[in-house]
């Protein structure tokens, strides 16, 4: 086993992302029980959290002690981020395996995080690096956003420069100068707003989406009862990222981002989108807004505005909701949890991979894969968006965000359009502009997501110009007939309904397919969707 983690650890971070999965071979070597000891010994390495806390944090701290600690690393806590790392003394603090005990579900950050105006001095940052140099450390391992990764490299640059200094005023003697004369840094993005180059989700991100779309079905039955139109504010000063995505998961009619402005009359536009929908029978109306949405022309967009808009043109009971810090808050999701842990003991093994002259790297998530990029590109690329959207270049601040969220945008564009005028599926006779039928079903046991499936489904084929038959309880329905159109406004509702709105059943006809076939020809069905279990492969 110590061979095997060995030649592990020798593998460049291409060759292991290539070759396995970070938590499977992690896993296999704490089973094994025999990595104590071995590559990190005679090292120490620090964790410390930066900049606005996020859920998950706690799990990755756990993870980078508790690898580190396996691999053979004396593991230093940084109590209050690049504050403590100034301060030094108490707040750089050895810890032990079960140290980090029963922290992983705990939300914030339980070593605290802390703005710190004197590590942006260049003295205040040669007093850190005292500090560090007096604990034995020579490797970090920092989590938090893209301003904190940045000022860790910047300090990693500078360390020999200080180490110098520190020799020069008899503070550091030249044996210590040369044992650690070399500083390395790893990153971890903790972050709610997802806002960071280079990885698919940074730690917190779900937890976030998570609290938001928990507003918005609280928010919607209040508001389906007195037909209201709730204006939902979340966080997002540079990344629309959490409106985008809990537009999308919730169905909201309009949402607010600041890489995709509103086009120019939009006022119009949202007010023409809102009256019509109440006349296709809504009762409620949600606009999720993100805090820094701007317009065309750069001008923010604020809750209070569109409120006053929409009741001045459309006279409708308006509220504002903002949501605030209680996106912060709260236990991790099981994702963040997870993401956090996988992180953290990547960040340890690039840590016992770095070499002298290894650049410093931000473990990121890729797929479902935790790998290893160059910090300060993926930090050049974020902050290439703000510039981007700073210039009125939204295509290219959207592109920039990555595939993910050009992809989510594009999608929730799709399916939040006002009803086609040609809807064949509801039960008013429109002639449909094709004659291509499609039906949908579901088999198996009911699972969340269901009817979310469903909805993008049937609103995908009705822009298509194709018919949409919903079948009720699976082939057991089909053989029933229970089959009818669905239109565009049936399907409004079934993004935030939990189980399966059509039925479904684990009946399979093994024997009665020519019955099926018989069915198929009566409703003039070419094609069918089926949503479900294992079932469907059987058959």
């Amino acid at each position: 086993m110590e061979n095997s983690l060995k030649r592990r650890l020798e593998m460049s971070p291409m060759q292991r992302t290539s070759s396995e999965d970070t938590s499977d071979s992690v896993s296999k070597f704490v089973a094994d029980g025999q990595g104590f000891g071995m590559v990190g010994t005679g090292r120490s390495l620090a964790v410390f959290t930066s900049g606005g806390d996020s859920q998950g944090m706690n799990a990755a701290v756990r993870s980078v002690v508790r690898m580190g600690i396996y691999v053979g690393f004396k593991v230093y806590c940084i109590h209050e981020g690049y504050q403590g790392m100034v301060d030094g003394g108490d707040c750089i603090v050895e810890t032990a395996w079960n140290g980090v005990s029963n922290i992983m579900q705990l939300g914030g950050t339980v070593i605290g995080s802390a703005r710190c105006k004197d590590f942006r001095e260049r003295e205040g940052r040669k007093k850190a690096a005292f500090n560090l140099i007096q604990k034995g450390i020579d490797s970090l391992v920092v989590i938090g956003g893209d301003g904190s990764l940045t000022g860790a490299n910047l300090f990693r640059r500078e360390w020999f420069g200080f180490l110098q200094e520190l020799v020069q005023e008899g503070k550091v003697s030249m044996q210590e100068a040369a044992k650690f004369k070399h500083l390395h840094v790893v990153g971890m993005v903790g972050s709610i707003d997802n806002d960071f180059c280079g990885t698919d989700m940074t730690i917190g991100t779900d937890t976030a989406l998570h609290r938001i779309i928990e507003a918005v079905d609280a928010i919607s039955t209040t508001a389906q009862s007195h037909q209201r139109t709730f204006i939902l504010e979340v966080m997002g000063r540079h990344c629309g990222y959490l409106a985008l995505v809990a537009g999308l998961a919730s169905g909201a009619d309009w949402i607010f981002i600041p890489e995709k402005p509103a086009m120019e009359g939009w006022e119009d536009v949202l007010c023409n989108k809102l009256y019509e929908t109440r006349g296709y029978g809504q009762r409620l109306n949600i606009l999720i807004l993100a805090e820094g949405a701007i317009d065309l022309k750069g001008h923010p967009i604020t809750a209070q505005y569109v409120k006053e808009l929409i009741v001045q043109r459309l006279k409708f009971d308006t509220r504002i909701t903002v949501l605030g810090h209680v996106q912060r808050g709260g236990s991790p999701s099981a994702f963040d949890r997870i993401l956090g842990c996988r992180m953290g003991a990547e960040a340890v093994l690039a840590l016992a991979d770095a070499k002298p002259e290894s650049p410093a790297c931000v473990v990121s998530l890729y797929g479902n894969k935790a790998v290893r990029v160059p910090l300060m590109s993926c930090v050049e690329q974020t902050q290439e968006v703000g510039k981007a959207v700073q210039e009125q270049e939204f295509e290219t601040a959207a592109s920039l965000r990555g595939k993910s969220f050009a992809n989510n945008l594009k999608t929730y564009i799709t399916l939040s359009k006002k009803k086609p005028k040609e809807d064949v599926c509801s039960i008013d006779g429109k002639i449909c502009s094709s004659n291509f039928n499609i039906a949908l079903m579901n088999i198996g046991a009911p699972a969340a997501g269901m009817n979310a499936a469903g909805r993008g489904f049937v609103r995908s084929c009705l822009l298509q110009g194709y018919r949409v038959l919903g079948v009720a309880d699976g082939f057991t329905g089909l053989l029933n007939d229970d089959v009818k159109p669905l239109g565009w406004m049936d399907v409004s509702s079934w993004i935030s309904e939990g189980g399966s709105n059509l039925g479904t059943n684990r009946n399979i006809p093994d024997t009665n397919l020519k019955e099926v076939a018989e069915k198929f020809r009566q409703h003039n069905i070419h094609a069918l969707m089926i949503v479900g279990g294992f079932e469907v492969c059987k058959y």
